[in-house]
């Protein structure tokens, strides 16, 4: 009877964190309830990037879910059909969805599937609303999706490390200005980066103990997250997903002390899943760019010019407008993105000085960055004085996985230095995938640890 209790008790406490992390972040996502991000900015970010989505679904509306192959792009509205309709604040393709206009011409935007595209004109098709009621749903699926992908994360350290780290973590992801103004976009389906990483976090929990015999359904598991991801939302911040896919399985490895050939079947498995995965991804690419051109080799060009352009390419082979970013310094992106902004308090507060708004209020990436190697430190020496030793190990895998998981945004300013070098008012957001989450546990961690060493020191 006792245990019974005790059960229920600790999955009310298990419900309540999830219910917790769930309403927090849905309600800073669909509409920045805890004034995190600059409401003007929370209104208009990434809207220009979202419209190819808007006008997928009139595309979608007039001619069938796979015309122009299916993929996501901007339309010009018939003339007779927009001379009586006023224009929206966010633009013609918006304009063109909410009054129902029909397109004379249509653009692809050919460097992704554009999944995302076609599951929104499904459901477009599907509920048998206004189309402005639609888009409030359509709003409120992907902030649900996006807050329920972070809160498996922070259910997933509830389970590990209890309910203070995981309160750690869920106030990183809710104060996470970045994660604020993805949250409800529709073209980003901020979920689908998460979903690689929560796949492996939870089958490598279920299967400790069987793992031997778990190695081709993992790798299985792997090519089917890594090929919804690049349905979903194409192969943006590819390197990031991969990389932060591992991060469970660092933890792990050391966690269950894995031999040396165990952590090279794993990983070879990761790899051959998610490489197939992206391998055939591309393939179906290269056939819907075909259908909307004139062939598989349009596609096969573009995907070749596409990356050539976000990486190392040589700058005459490309248009002016992409000299700068192919020809500046690695190290110099890598230092803009650590000087980013975590946290904004002028949010809430008004101060004058601009030192003290600029340096103070302002919670920069390198500030968290020195604050982890900080608590990383503690944890590591302070562990010892309070636990037994084989209690001491979770906290080691912890600060091994974080330190491994900085590697996933770096992977992405490196590789995809160009791309980075352009696209500084959004790739901040590659440090919540997953460093500052993994972080902020480092960080709750320790401080729960020092306090039990202050509280044996005064018994």
């Amino acid at each position: 009877m006792q245990l019974k209790h005790l059960s229920q008790s600790a999955f009310v406490r298990k419900m309540s964190v999830w219910t917790l992390s769930i309403g927090l972040l849905f309600f800073g996502f669909f509409s920045n309830t805890w004034r995190v991000a600059d409401q003007n900015w929370f209104d208009r970010h990434q809207k220009d990037t979202e419209a190819h989505v808007m006008g997928r679904m009139v595309k979608s509306r007039q001619d069938g879910i796979f015309s122009a192959g299916g993929l996501n792009g901007w339309g010009t509205a018939k003339s007779t059909d927009a001379e009586w309709i006023p224009s929206t604040e966010l633009g013609p393709q918006y304009t063109a969805y909410l009054y129902k206009l029909s397109f004379d011409k249509f653009s692809t935007y050919n460097s992704q599937p554009g999944g995302q595209g076609m599951v929104f004109s499904l459901l477009d098709r599907l509920i048998p609303l206004s189309p402005q009621t639609k888009l409030t749903l359509f709003y409120v699926l992907t902030a649900l999706l996006s807050a329920g992908a972070l809160t498996c994360i922070v259910g997933w350290f509830y389970e590990e490390f209890g309910g203070w780290v995981a309160i750690f973590v869920l106030c990183s992801a809710v104060l996470s200005q970045w994660l604020t103004v993805f949250g409800k976009n529709l073209w980003w389906s901020l979920w689908a980066f998460y979903l690689p990483m929560i796949a492996v976090m939870y089958f490598l929990k279920r299967y400790r103990e069987t793992l031997d015999r778990q190695l081709i359904r993992f790798g299985i598991v792997i090519f089917i997250a890594v090929s919804i991801k690049c349905f979903i939302n194409g192969y943006e911040y590819i390197t990031t997903t991969l990389v932060m896919m591992l991060v469970p399985l660092v933890y792990y490895v050391i966690l269950d002390k894995w031999s040396g050939r165990q952590c090279v079947k794993w990983t070879l498995a990761a790899g051959l899943g998610s490489g197939v995965a992206i391998f055939l991804s591309l393939i179906m690419l290269c056939f819907q760019i075909g259908a909307a051109k004139d062939g598989f080799m349009d596609g096969v060009e573009h995907v070749v010019w596409s990356f050539g352009k976000r990486t190392y390419a040589n700058a005459e082979d490309y248009p002016p407008v992409y000299a700068a970013s192919l020809e500046a310094g690695t190290i110099g992106v890598v230092i803009t993105y650590m000087n980013g902004i975590f946290f904004d308090f002028n949010n809430y507060l008004s101060i004058s000085n601009e030192f003290v708004s600029n340096f103070l209020l302002k919670i920069r990436y390198y500030y968290l960055i020195v604050l982890f190697i900080a608590m990383s430190a503690l944890l590591f020496w302070r562990r010892n004085k309070v636990m037994q030793t084989e209690r001491q190990r979770p906290f080691i895998a912890l600060i091994s996985a974080t330190w491994f998981s900085i590697l996933a945004p770096l992977s992405w300013f490196v590789i995809f230095k160009a791309h980075s070098y352009i696209h500084t008012h959004m790739s901040f957001l590659l440090w919540q995938m997953p460093f500052m989450l993994f972080g902020f546990a480092v960080f709750g961690a320790a401080v729960i640890t020092q306090a039990k060493r202050y509280a044996y020191d005064t018994t």
